[in-house]
């Protein structure tokens, strides 16, 4: 307040004056006095005003494009569809244009490389703690919801969910609108930050495993790429078989959030978690280059249980379009005892 208040007695020597920051504090605990400023987080006007839009991209980084190209040895249609996954994906509002994380795209072009930039400068310690406060899990975060925008764009020190700091600190952002309800999707932007996030969240349910955890799920994508699933499960398999657990763990959804974050964390693939279909919800549903996996994990029960639900609720029929080979994939895992993957089944 000490800093701000005094920008209102200056105003008659003020032109313009624009502020930004990460988190949105309410106009009566910090600008009470400095009621003369105009939100303009959400005007369509000003959609592309902080970050680097796509035509901003094309038209201005060109030569960047090129030489980053060059580097990956990519054409330079793959090298833009490359930077879109990795650090686009931003709205403020709706409509809006795409914007890039101007920050990562930066670096990217600076160092010649793909990267998590935005979170090489630091650990969302703070993020960590505010999820256990409020009871919130890695799918929570990683599934799209529906919001009004009084739910993310509200000030975080008023906050009843973790999901204004989410918005307004970067991890999820707007992803669609539905003008019919006046309600907003939200959802994570792109892999930069699903796959740091992911990342962050690890240890958490690894505990001292998580370095080598890393290891297994890197040596997991090789597996899968080379549309070798029975293995990836199998090193899934051992892996967990070396893991400690705590009595605390015994529980179903301690290890679906686990299997969450572990297939979150595979990279180059698309993830989407509980997708909806005509007849239902998928557990996971990952998409490859050539593949898309659909699978159905049950707690407790067989593989065969699992894949009979993926058969009788047809998941499959939703991808019938699609020229790549669907792989139906049931797995049966055990809480109890061995608190791992028993069993799968693959069709």
């Amino acid at each position: 307040r000490n800093f701000y208040s005094p920008l209102k007695q200056c105003e008659p020597m003020l032109r313009f004056v624009f502020m930004t920051g990460i988190t949105k504090f309410s106009q009566l605990s910090i600008f009470s006095e400095l009621n003369n400023i105009n939100n303009i987080s959400m005007d369509e006007e000003y959609a592309g005003i902080c970050g680097i839009t796509e035509e901003e991209l094309l038209s201005e980084m060109s030569a960047d494009i090129d030489m980053l190209a060059d580097k990956l040895e990519l054409t330079c249609e793959k090298t833009i569809e490359t930077l879109r996954y990795n650090y686009d994906g931003y709205h403020f509002t709706w409509p809006s244009p795409d914007i890039f994380n101007p920050y990562s795209l930066l670096n990217c072009f600076s160092k010649q490389s793909i990267g998590s930039y935005w979170f090489g400068s630091g650990t969302p310690t703070f993020l960590i703690e505010m999820m256990r406060k409020f009871g919130t899990t890695p799918i929570e975060i990683g599934e799209r919801e529906m919001a009004d925008v009084s739910d993310f764009d509200a000030p975080t020190e008023t906050m009843e969910s973790i999901v204004p700091l989410l918005y307004q600190s970067g991890y999820i952002t707007i992803k669609d609108y539905d003008k019919a309800t006046n309600l907003y999707e939200l959802g994570i932007p792109n892999k930069e930050i699903r796959i740091g996030l992911f990342k962050s969240l690890l240890p958490n349910y690894l505990s001292r495993s998580s370095q080598k955890g890393k290891v297994a799920i890197a040596q997991m994508s090789v597996l899968i790429k080379n549309g070798d699933i029975d293995g990836a499960l199998e090193l899934l398999r051992t892996f967990l078989a070396t893991v400690p657990y705590c009595e605390n763990t015994k529980y179903e959804g301690h290890f679906q959030q686990l299997m969450y974050v572990v297939f979150s964390l595979l990279t180059d693939y698309r993830i989407l978690v509980e997708q909806r279909t005509a007849k239902g919800r998928t557990d996971i549903t990952m998409e490859t280059e050539d593949h898309i996996y659909i699978m159905e994990l049950k707690f407790g029960k067989t593989a065969d249980e699992a894949l009979a639900q993926i058969n009788a609720n047809h998941y499959a029929d939703a991808f019938a379009m699609s020229d790549k080979k669907i792989v139906k994939v049931g797995i049966g895992f055990d809480i109890k005892d061995e608190r791992n993957i028993t069993e799968w089944r693959v069709e």
